[in-house]
Formats: structure tokens, sequence, C-alpha cells
């Protein structure tokens, strides 16, 4: 008797976990560990039905001046919803080593608040599941600083190259766009 009832909240949480599932878009299904913390972002949980932009960050780059930028963006319009998720990686060999030197860039050189996993492969097989959905969408990043903008659907609405600014016009106007898409 006792079983029985110790099997019914497992199968509820598998049931709930089945459900958050189907209700989350191919985008966002998965995790990703937070730069310097001991926690995982849970992408669908923490984005699901919000406009973001996802963009591949490297320390050493000559665009990580585009962080300012960013976090300008996202202090900009994080009260209308809007997410930023930056997402380190070592994919054009322009990465720290060591988290703890991606983080002081990110945060420190910076001032960063915005959302920054640990480094992540996002070109590839090896890609994150993230950064493949990505590419089936529009493309693979081509260098560092490739911008993504997703609607609250989860769906990307449009990408933008290493070149393109935070501050560019056409970029500020799409991120405007997702921000006023329906969930």
């Amino acid at each position: 008797m006792l079983m029985r009832w110790l099997a019914v909240p497992a199968l509820l949480m598998a049931f709930t976990g089945l459900a958050q599932a189907a209700g989350c878009p191919e985008l966002l299904q998965g995790s990703l560990p937070k730069l310097r913390a001991k926690e995982s972002i849970d992408l669908c949980q923490r984005y699901a039905g919000k406009p973001l932009v996802v963009v591949n960050t490297a320390s050493f780059c000559g665009f990580a001046p585009q962080l300012k930028g960013l976090e300008a963006l996202y202090q900009r319009y994080k009260d209308q919803g809007l997410e930023v998720l930056g997402v380190p990686s070592n994919d054009f060999k322009q990465e720290a080593r060591d988290g703890a030197e991606t983080a002081k860039v990110c945060y420190v050189n910076y001032g960063v608040t915005f959302t920054m996993t640990e480094p992540q492969k996002v070109r590839g097989d090896e890609a994150t599941h993230l950064f493949k959905v990505l590419a089936e969408q529009s493309s693979a990043p081509k260098w560092n600083f490739y911008k993504y903008v997703i609607d609250r659907q989860g769906k990307v609405i449009a990408n933008f190259s290493s070149l393109t600014k935070p501050d560019n016009p056409e970029f500020i106007e799409t991120v405007e766009q997702a921000i006023a898409s329906k969930p």
C-alpha cells in the first residue's frame, strides 16, 4: 500500500515534466550551466514566452565591447520582458580557458547583468542543443557576437552578424518586434 502512495507523486512529477516539455518550444528545451555559479539555467522555465536575444560571445574578440551595448539594450527593454542570454564560446579561438577570466571580462570589465553561461560549443555536431536549433531556424554563427532575436513563441525572427552593433536601428526594430509578439 505504501508503495502505491509513493508512486503517485513520482507519476505526477513525470507527467508534469512531459507536459512542460510538450509546451516548451524546441529552441528552449534543455539547460545550460550559468557562468561562475553552481546552478543551471532551465531555458524553458527561464525564457518561454519572453522575447530573447541570444549572442555567442568571446572575451578576447575585437567585438567584446559589444557587451556594453548589449547590457544597455537589456537595461532599456528588460521592463518590457526582454531577456538577453550570452553564451561564451571558444569555437573561434578567442575565449578564455578559465570561467573566472570570462566572468571578469563580462561582469567587471563590461558590467554585464544579463545571464551568461559557461563556455559552450556553438557550431557543428558538438554545438549545444540551443545553437543547433538556432542554426536550423536561421544559420550557425559565422563568428563571435552573432546575434539572434527570438520572439515570444520561441522562433528566431532574425539574426545579425558580428558587425551589427546592439544600437543598430534595424537590430533595435527587430528587438521591439520580438517584444510586441504574442506568446
